[in-house]
């Protein structure tokens, strides 16, 4: 059936009848030249005008874990809906039980099908029966319950998702023979989406190691074709769970074929503290080779997605009132390992950073020198990251009005409901034009940021040569790059003492207006331990920043159900900021987070068009949001 939305901007109410569609903005410039190589891309020195936005982290039926839990969506439909087009849903219902069409009004500019690498085939093999699954007595009745459907197909769905965390699959989940026919159909799909200069289809695919039921997965993007990236299969945890041996195959892969890859982990605050360990996987110590090999292949880290936020804890940072986001944190990826305070520290982007900090002091390299951005992880093969228009984790997720009552994980460790759900969100890349080359280079130099789903513009530059005066007309980009460096960059120490930065957002131009600017800098002490603050540097509504440099007065809150307005907040903000607290011999990290007025969740969305009572736990409204990469300044 189809659906309708109305939105007024700009001061006025919003208000939707139902759901699934939200309203087309884009914003292109011209391209401008950019100048790489295979192990590293050169900062920009002219202008990037464009920026982005897109998936890097999209599943379809080809997942086990997707087609599994009732996705019927293959990469060719996945192609169509994120470019636009309208598809029928897997599994999403009206209040009246018909089944739910979605569709984008507002196409990404690029997408990542990014399958897993281990089962690849399998779902299909076991769904259909295939003789070596019915040979296979746990097989078997993995292919009765599946197509038992509804909750015999979930309760196996779940079984095998245990069985593969905790390393029990009873067949090799690496089967070459099962995996090429996929593999080359994903090549093939993405080479015939893929239209340079309008949209992007890159190759890629989801390295999933698990260690007990603690995520280490790596989403793989390739910026090549089909006649370099289809010549070897993806790798697999079978092949290897640790993270050094997929390095080792990345590099194998640009030596054979000349292409260039990179790797995007995700999904840290499930991991139980391993993501960013003080050791390696194989319990050995971190060194230089290592750190180097680690910033290298994982120039990105996906801070947010549909698992929880993963930018910061509020127990590692207590004095950030808006470190508490989204979170998800009782145990590992699987929850057969509860969660303990101390594993945090090795779970959130910015306590990650603040290690590769400490590291570098010691080894003269940080392994964790990442640049930020969002993704969806959607296993429903519809990347939909707007409050409005969330289709949910996996197709047993899909709106209806059951999908808040139910529990997407329950163990004896503890419960995630579907209400957890995050609808985030989104890789946003500042590059010359629409193109793999393009956009990839971008992500080589840490020239991105993260949303939590809405889509506002935001500028970063550090350098020695501004003075404030410089036109915030166009987000700064002038000037930025005339006289400083982006974000994703290194700032070398200087001549002039403490460096300046310029900061400017634009709002979602049919999203909420923008709260505040902030500055997240991490550094390292005497004692060589490293530390946080957070500076409000630019508010909206006239708010005052105290000599303490935050502002403590909210901004406000106008949601009403669905319903809010934007006579709260400012579309555009931007400031010239230096830190007050500046030391020269002190390495450090300087990342903007962006803050929006509240507006209404998924979920208020939800209790509206199937006329819900939810209860007070589940959270109504948001505060969407952006993390910029970092600028490093190097003693």
């Amino acid at each position: 059936m189809g659906v309708t939305i109305m939105n007024i901007f700009n001061g006025m109410f919003r208000s939707v009848s139902f759901v699934f569609l939200v309203a087309v903005v884009t914003a292109c410039g011209q391209p401008d030249p950019v100048v790489s190589n295979s192990s590293e891309v050169a900062p920009q020195s002219t202008a990037t005008t464009n920026v982005y936005f897109g998936d890097t982290h999209l599943h379809t039926e080809y997942s086990f874990d997707a087609g599994s839990f009732g996705n019927r969506l293959g990469p060719d439909e996945a192609y169509r809906f994120t470019r636009g087009e309208r598809v029928r849903s897997s599994a999403g219902v009206d209040k009246d039980g018909n089944p739910l069409d979605a569709q984008l009004a507002r196409p990404l500019d690029f997408v990542v099908i990014a399958d897993h690498s281990d089962g690849l085939g399998f779902f299909q093999a076991i769904k259909n029966g295939a003789p070596e699954i019915m040979e296979n007595p746990q097989l078997a009745k993995w292919h009765e319950g599946i197509n038992a459907g509804g909750k015999a197909a979930v309760e196996t769905t779940l079984e095998m998702i245990g069985a593969f965390s905790q390393d029990q699959f009873p067949i090799p989940t690496n089967d070459h023979e099962m995996m090429w026919p996929f593999w080359s159909n994903i090549v093939e799909n993405a080479e015939k989406y893929n239209e340079p200069g309008k949209f992007t289809a890159f190759i890629g695919y989801e390295w999933t190691s698990l260690v007990a039921g603690n995520n280490l997965h790596r989403v793989v993007i390739y910026r090549d074709g089909a006649d370099k990236a289809g010549k070897r299969l993806p790798y697999t945890m079978a092949d290897s769970p640790d993270p050094e041996d997929l390095w080792a195959e990345l590099a194998e892969y640009e030596s054979e074929t000349g292409g260039k890859v990179l790797a995007i982990p995700h999904n840290g605050n499930l991991s139980n503290g391993i993501m960013f360990d003080v050791e390696t996987l194989s319990g050995g110590e971190i060194t230089a080779d290592y750190a180097k090999q680690r910033a290298m292949w994982e120039p990105l880290y996906e801070t947010t997605q549909i698992k929880g936020d993963g930018e910061a804890h509020h127990l590692l940072s207590p004095d950030d009132e808006f470190a508490d986001y989204e979170t998800w944190d009782v145990g590992n990826l699987d929850v057969s390992q509860a969660k303990t305070e101390d594993m945090l520290p090795g779970e959130y982007a910015r306590s990650g950073l603040k290690r590769g900090l400490e590291f570098e002091e010691k080894l003269g390299v940080n392994p964790y020198k990442f640049g930020q951005i969002g993704s969806t992880d959607s296993h429903t093969s519809l990347p939909t990251a707007d409050e409005d228009n969330f289709f949910g984790k996996h197709s047993g997720a899909e709106p209806s009005a059951e999908r808040t009552s139910h529990a997407l994980f329950k163990t004896e460790i503890g419960t995630i409901m579907y209400y957890e759900m995050a609808a985030s969100g989104y890789a946003a890349v500042w590059a010359e034009e629409n193109t793999r080359e393009s956009l990839w280079d971008a992500m080589k130099r840490r020239e991105t940021y993260a949303t939590t789903g809405s889509r506002p513009k935001l500028r970063f530059f550090g350098g020695y040569g501004f003075d404030g005066s410089e036109s915030a007309d166009d987000l700064y980009a002038a000037d930025g790059y005339a006289k400083g460096v982006p974000m994703g960059s290194d700032l070398p120490s200087g001549n002039n003492g403490a460096p300046g930065f310029l900061i400017a957002a634009t709002k979602d131009d049919v999203g909420g207006n923008l709260d505040r600017l902030q500055i997240i800098k991490g550094w390292v002490d005497v004692d060589g331990v490293a530390q946080e603050r957070v500076y409000d540097v630019a508010v909206s509504d006239g708010r005052t920043i105290d000599a303490d440099g935050r502002c403590r007065t909210e901004v406000g809150n106008t949601v009403d159900g669905v319903n809010w307005d934007n006579r709260i907040g400012d579309e555009t903000l931007n400031a010239y900021w230096t830190d007050p607290d500046f030391d020269a011999a002190q390495r450090a990290f300087y990342y903007v987070r962006l803050i929006e007025i509240p507006t209404p969740r998924w979920t208020a969305y939800d209790a509206v068009n199937y006329g819900l009572e939810l209860p007070d736990e589940v959270e109504m409204f948001t505060q969407e949001r952006a993390y910029s990469s970092p600028i490093w300044y190097v003693p």
